[in-house]
């Protein structure tokens, strides 16, 4: 073989008339020259591919490459590069071609061009209700505009265990557009043993998508999803009433809306004025163009790009970013994924990564990518992977986050205003006293801590706004104004009620 790096595989050298190879398209990225190239010369140019791809912007588009590799005067005359695209009716039909398929979990597949505003949305509910499968009929429906391509189901919850036991249970990324926004979608677990992960996924949104079963109506995970995605700070919620199509009783589907408008009411969203879209994303998932199919799809996300309010994003404050998953690329280095909370971050900055752990560990990102998209520059709201010069896998955990504040601090306790959540709002029947032991979630940590009550109180009861401190098992990079929720026995007990957390 011709001593192709490692991830590159040479399909065919063959001749393809204007047009042709369509089929190629979907899962090939297509390196053009012509017939006379020597062997060597395709071993260098192979070596030097990772570096084109990581730093040319020509990537994708249908512009000339003249610069793809350095090449030796004889080479450079020998050679006849034409294109590096992904459609194949730009191939030049005079010209035989070699065509070399990438492996794309080696390789970035070209350049994230920041033409539409970008936003972190997701599908909440609970277990069953059709999440998933919902976020692989919208990724469906948007590759048929060319806006994105189609996750299947087993894309999506693509885990051994996931496909076992058909529910998903890590918070899955996946990307399209719409006519006016480019959106990172997140589809987070429904299942109660996976609420973690969960609160991970909602903490990265901009909006959520509710996802209810008209079938079974309003169930548990319905409702703490609904109560998380308020304690975090999602201020916009789309309901899309799922599996329409099993229900056959008008009065039921309507006796299912009123419920859940009168419970995000509750919660304190616009329960009266939600978009509510009925349909089946099974329906839509297999191309039905029936009212229930795609047109609730297309109706689905014309509700994001109009309900849903483009946030603020904190672009002029100093970078930040929350480590939510650390993953070893073979060949390549530590990655940490995370979503960008403020400022923005380029290639070769040096970073301080704090949490966890009792000392700062300094480090210089060599690469950014956004969905297999390399990024010259993040900022505030993308959802991005970082590689990490001279890091392990085990030296960084997720928790921890990724920043360029000067002179950050990690904290062990602080104090705060709490609400403790009453039984019939997910909560504790029972009160609690000093010293209380839940979990608090911070961000993507989540540890052990204790609650200790001001000396004023003796008791804190279900319904009860109290100031405490929080001391943290370790240390955490808090900042004043911080939103947190403490949780024990899959229940949401407690959460921050006026954003007034103080460092002590």
């Amino acid at each position: 073989m011709l001593g192709l790096k490692k991830g590159v595989k040479l399909i065919k050298n063959t001749s393809i008339a204007r047009g042709g190879g369509r089929e190629l398209d979907k899962h090939f990225v297509l390196l053009i020259c012509n017939n006379s190239l020597t062997k060597n010369g395709v071993g260098n140019k192979i070596n030097s591919l990772e570096n084109y791809m990581n730093n040319c912007n020509n990537i994708m588009n249908k512009r000339r490459v003249s610069n793809l590799v350095q090449l030796n005067e004889n080479e450079g005359k020998e050679m006849n590069i034409k294109y590096y695209i992904k459609n194949s009716t730009h191939l030049n039909s005079q010209n035989k071609i070699n065509i070399f398929k990438i492996d794309k979990k080696k390789f970035a597949i070209g350049v994230f061009e920041r033409k539409k505003p970008h936003m972190n949305i997701g599908t909440i509910g609970h277990v069953d209700h059709g999440k998933t499968t919902l976020t692989a009929a919208i990724t469906k429906v948007c590759s048929k505009y060319d806006r994105g391509t189609f996750k299947s189901y087993e894309d999506i919850d693509k885990t051994p265990e996931e496909q076992k036991r058909g529910i998903t249970i890590n918070a899955t990324h996946v990307e399209y557009e719409t006519e006016k926004r480019h959106y990172s979608h997140i589809d987070c677990p429904g299942h109660l043993d996976y609420i973690k992960n969960m609160i991970t996924g909602t903490s990265q949104m901009d909006g959520s998508i509710l996802v209810v079963s008209a079938y079974d109506g309003l169930m548990p995970q319905t409702k703490e999803h609904v109560l998380l995605s308020r304690q975090i700070g999602i201020n916009k919620i789309i309901v899309y009433l799922n599996k329409i199509d099993m229900c056959e009783d008008q009065e039921l589907v309507d006796l299912v809306e009123l419920e859940v408008r009168e419970l995000l009411s509750f919660h304190k969203y616009d329960g009266d004025n939600i978009p509510f879209i009925k349909g089946s994303a099974l329906k839509a998932l297999n191309d039905d163009p029936s009212e229930y199919g795609v047109p609730s799809i297309l109706k689905l996300l014309d509700a994001c790009d109009n309900y849903i309010d483009e946030p603020q994003r904190k672009i002029d404050l100093p970078f930040l970013m929350s480590i939510d998953d650390v993953l070893q690329i073979s060949g390549k280095g530590t990655v940490a994924t995370g979503r960008v909370e403020q400022g923005t971050i380029k290639i070769n900055e040096p970073v301080d990564i704090l949490g966890i752990k009792d000392k700062s560990i300094k480090t210089v990102i060599t690469g950014i990518e956004m969905f297999r998209k390399t990024l010259d520059t993040a900022q505030a709201g993308d959802q991005i992977g970082v590689m990490l010069k001279n890091i392990k896998k085990n030296d960084i955990s997720r928790g921890m986050v990724v920043t360029k504040i000067p002179n950050m601090k990690t904290y062990k306790k602080f104090e705060s205003d709490i609400y403790v959540l009453k039984n019939e709002e997910g909560g504790r029947k029972n009160p609690f006293s000093s010293y209380y032991r839940p979990q608090v979630y911070i961000r993507t940590a989540d540890v052990n801590c204790a609650v200790i009550l001001n000396e004023d109180t003796q008791i804190a009861n279900p319904g009860d706004n109290i100031k405490c401190t929080i001391e943290l098992m370790y240390p955490l990079a808090v900042s004043p104004g911080l939103r947190f929720s403490l949780r024990e026995g899959g229940k949401t007990v407690a959460s921050v009620y006026n954003y007034e957390t103080r460092i002590i």
